[in-house]
């Protein structure tokens, strides 16, 4: 007959499958590596419209406050999330063989809508700050709405993701004391922070 040491063990594998069951851990880590390669390139791509007659190391002499090049670094922005996205389900689907990437998977419902409510929050709070001429705090917003919603989706996927999401939350405040370099901080946390995180996430758990 089976001890209470047994049945402890059984119910904690049962338990540890359940908790596998509701999660989502299918993200590929090199779709995190070509995410901040694109987010590098898109934010270079940005510093020059918004630096077009200065040198890639001059310092900022103006706020992004015209319209026109708002509605640029809006298309950039637009571009690299969608080429970010596209990668990111092509290989996670690779990976995951596409099953998991369903409504009928509880796990990918799961990480979908605790991903979402923080992405949408922040996305209508930016058009309203875009709309009021706050330009100064969009960019910090973005980062740190993009971390909250990694923080938030961190329990239905891999826990290492809750520390991307801290550090982008870090770097939007920081930005946040220096409006005029909202740019530098995109590269660092879409851009950098992606590339080492996706890295890591690569040779943890895909080799």
């Amino acid at each position: 007959m089976k001890n209470t040491k047994d049945y402890l063990e059984d119910i904690s594998q049962i338990r540890d499958i359940m908790e596998r069951s509701s999660s989502f851990i299918s993200l590929s880590g090199l779709s995190g590596i070509l995410a901040g390669i694109y987010a590098l390139i898109g934010s270079y791509i940005g510093y020059r419209i918004v630096y077009i007659e200065q040198s890639v190391f001059s310092s900022r002499e103006y706020y992004v406050n015209e319209r026109e090049i708002i509605i640029k670094l809006g298309i950039v922005a637009a571009v690299v999330l969608i080429l970010a996205v596209v990668t990111g389900v092509i290989l996670t689907a690779r990976k995951s063989g596409g099953a998991s990437l369903s409504f009928k998977d509880e796990g990918f419902r799961n990480l979908l809508g605790n991903l979402l409510i923080p992405l949408l929050s922040g996305g209508i709070f930016i058009l309203i700050l875009v709309g009021r001429g706050y330009y100064s705090i969009v960019a910090p917003s973005f980062l740190i709405f993009y971390g909250l919603s990694l923080i938030n989706g961190s329990k239905f996927t891999l826990r290492d993701i809750k520390y991307l999401g801290l550090v982008e939350i870090l770097l939007g405040l920081v930005c946040a004391f220096f409006p005029g370099y909202g740019l530098i901080f995109w590269a660092l946390g879409f851009g950098a922070m992606h590339i080492l995180y996706g890295t890591i996430m690569y040779y943890k758990y895909e080799r």
